[in-house]
């Protein structure tokens, strides 16, 4: 297995909080336990209208192992929000280590001939394949999260806004930065793994919203969405700059790496802003004693966004509350701020 797969394979983690030793500091965290979807997460099949009982659907559904908190709330809120229907089927096919083994899974589903598939891949142009191959059998492709380059290879393409997480966390870091009188302020950023558009369209909107004001990153790492390699590049990023005032870090889970290392650092002159939303984030921010002191979402609930509408497709019928008879062929979920003034609004939407 190359390197690369490993480390699709093994994904992201989540964030401790007090000033003591990594080892110390990586026993608080707790994203990659098994965890029940809130209700936030899922929705409950109302009465009445598209939730009244039809035509029986089979959804399969394929997405990386659940050995990352944000993956495995993926998948739980996918199975939880299938549960909620009675008229739905839901069939899972194991994702493998990598791309190519993901694709050989969803050949073998595609020959069972779902009603839909929904997929979150491990890489979308690498998967792109499979969606023109599904598509031409006539089952209908959601693909969730990592989008396909061809729009003829998905039905719908359901994923949070990459890019407005970096605008969500550059409008903060500004707003801060001018409220404490900063003019030429030293931001840093961790990204996650650069051969992935998403992160390159998160830290292309964090670039271009800081440049609207002026301000640019002053040295950026790119980790792996894992707690080694956040804390690795973290510490690297914190020898490198002896004075910081913002820190952006683009996931929440390979952030209790960060975190351990700015503790071990004992670095406290500057704020940091997470991404994703995890419930332990959130907790910290609402705490207000760690250097981390906001968040951008990158909601888990889209899973079970996607089983919705996924049954709608299969089914033939359209969202109640659009004109159009069908759903609609894209959706971008907004990416929101949390903070310390508005946390226990969003606990419920943490995983």
């Amino acid at each position: 297995m190359t390197q690369h797969s490993r480390d699709l394979s093994r994904r992201r983690l989540l964030f401790g909080g007090a000033a003591v030793g990594a080892g110390v500091l990586l026993a608080g965290c707790t994203s990659n336990e098994k965890q029940e979807p809130t209700e936030a997460q899922t929705k409950a099949a109302a009465t009445g209208g598209n939730a009244e009982p039809g035509k029986r659907v089979v959804i399969g559904f394929s997405a990386p192992a659940q050995d990352h908190g944000w993956l495995g709330a993926i998948t739980s809120n996918a199975r939880a929000q299938a549960s909620a229907y009675s008229d739905v089927e839901f069939k899972t096919v194991e994702a493998g280590a990598d791309a190519a083994a993901q694709r050989a899974a969803l050949s073998t589903l595609v020959s069972q001939k779902p009603d839909v598939i929904v997929v979150l891949p491990h890489d979308g142009k690498e998967l792109n394949a499979f969606g023109l191959e599904a598509m031409q059998a006539n089952i209908p492709v959601i693909n969730l999260d990592r989008a396909f380059p061809d729009p003829k290879a998905y039905r719908l393409q359901l994923k949070g806004d990459n890019y407005g997480m970096g605008v969500a966390a550059a409008h903060y870091i500004v707003e801060q930065l001018k409220a404490k009188n900063i003019s030429n302020p030293v931001i840093a950023e961790i990204a996650g793994m650069d051969e992935l558009e998403l992160t390159q369209e998160r830290s292309k909107g964090f670039a271009e919203t800081l440049a609207q004001s002026g301000f640019k990153v002053a040295n950026r790492r790119a980790a792996r969405f894992t707690i080694d390699s956040g804390q690795q590049e973290a510490a690297q990023l914190l020898q490198a700059l002896p004075k910081i005032d913002a820190l952006w870090n683009h996931d929440d889970d390979q952030g209790v790496g960060v975190l351990a290392a700015i503790s071990q650092a004992n670095r406290k002159e500057f704020f940091m802003v997470g991404g994703a939303g995890s419930k332990k984030a959130i907790e910290d921010i609402q705490a207000d004693n760690t250097v981390l002191k906001a968040t951008v979402t990158y909601s888990p609930s889209m899973a079970s966004s996607a089983i919705s509408l996924a049954r709608l497709i299969g089914q033939g019928k359209g969202m109640s509350d659009l004109v159009e008879l069908q759903v609609p062929k894209e959706i971008i979920l907004s990416s929101e701020t949390i903070t310390k003034e508005n946390a226990s609004n969003y606990l419920k939407l943490g995983f």
